[in-house]
């Protein structure tokens, strides 16, 4: 029996990458661990196409279903210009409901710069609560897409907004009631207003235009999965300062009060961003000036370096793959 959550590395490669073997011509980045996106060759341009689901927040599926992908785009360094959406809805769904989270929708594609250009509604047995599945697409001159495959040792490793910002807001809109023991109804205000920074797309476009060695937006697995996925793909080794990785309170006392770690739960609106040590300042300057929270905390090291993450008083621990969000402690 497989557990809640994304499938572990191992088990995604076996039993479902490894078995795609029909490869194209135009494909130029195809599935693969920890890569955001395809992106296929359109002449003078790269399509750049990926899918997300929603499938753990309630409150908020419809505006969060816009963000997931576009973040996606974003972090090739492109705009996105269209989206998709698969709305499946359980029994008991009412007009008003439907009414609501196209609503959301609307107004995240809009704030997205994204236009909606089709999908599919439905009502089914085969789900319990409302689940999106979006597809966005975006496009960008040939060769401008940012890999992971590009860093190198001596990089730095920046990060935007703060860790767990997506499931702060998602577990305070789920978990209201449980949560009034230990949160007071400003931390709730903060908590709530989280969910309106999960885009990345100022950054990723910012950072793209100056150009990076790869970004990565920060989903299921927390910040230190998205480090692991991105060392994965360049075969390199991270030393990460544990202590520099920004975190607002609330978030702190929320995983605190569930027995969960708040780098493993799922952030979208942070983006990891590689940059070299020529653009590092003019991509945290840039970004700043944007006025985005931008963070530097870590270096690309080398493959026998290994994956670490120093805390503050100094201990050293190996990142290991992402598993099961913490998120899944919280909403059970």
């Amino acid at each position: 029996m497989l557990e809640v959550g994304k499938l572990d590395s191992d088990l995604l490669q076996r039993i479902v990458i490894d078995k795609i073997t029909y490869k194209r011509p135009e494909v130029l980045t195809r599935a693969g661990i920890g890569e955001d996106c395809a992106v296929m060759d359109f002449g003078d341009y790269e399509c750049v196409v990926s899918t997300d689901p929603i499938t753990a927040s309630v409150a908020d599926v419809g505006r969060l279903a816009i963000h997931i992908s576009c973040n996606d785009i974003a972090s090739n360094g492109v705009e996105p210009l269209g989206i998709t959406l698969a709305v499946m809805l359980p029994e008991g769904t009412t007009e008003a409901d439907i009414e609501r989270i196209m609503a959301q929708a609307g107004e995240a594609s809009k704030l997205a710069g994204v236009e909606i250009i089709g999908g599919h509604t439905e009502i089914t047995k085969a789900v319990n609560q409302p689940v999106i599945v979006s597809t966005a697409i975006g496009r960008g001159l040939r060769g401008a897409s940012q890999k992971a495959e590009d860093m190198k040792v001596g990089d730095y490793i920046l990060m935007t907004k703060t860790a767990g910002l997506e499931g702060t807001g998602i577990a305070a809109a789920e978990c209201r009631d449980e949560l009034e023991k230990v949160l007071a109804d400003e931390e709730f205000a903060i908590a709530d207003k989280l969910l309106d920074n999960v885009s990345v797309i100022k950054e990723g476009v910012i950072a793209g235009r100056i150009g990076t060695h790869g970004m990565h937006d920060v989903t299921e697995g927390g910040i230190l999965g998205a480090i692991w996925e991105m060392c994965q793909i360049a075969g390199l080794g991270v030393e990460v300062a544990g202590a520099d990785i920004p975190v607002e309170p609330v978030t702190v006392k929320i995983c605190e009060h569930y027995g969960a770690d708040y780098m493993r739960l799922i952030s979208s609106g942070c983006m990891l961003i590689i940059a070299s040590p020529e653009k590092k300042d003019e991509i945290i300057d840039a970004v700043t000036e944007a006025g985005v929270k931008i963070t530097c905390i870590g270096r690309i090291k080398e493959a026998g370096d290994g994956l670490t993450i120093t805390d503050a008083e100094g201990n050293r621990k190996i990142i290991t793959p992402p598993e099961a969000d913490e998120l899944y402690k919280i909403i059970d």
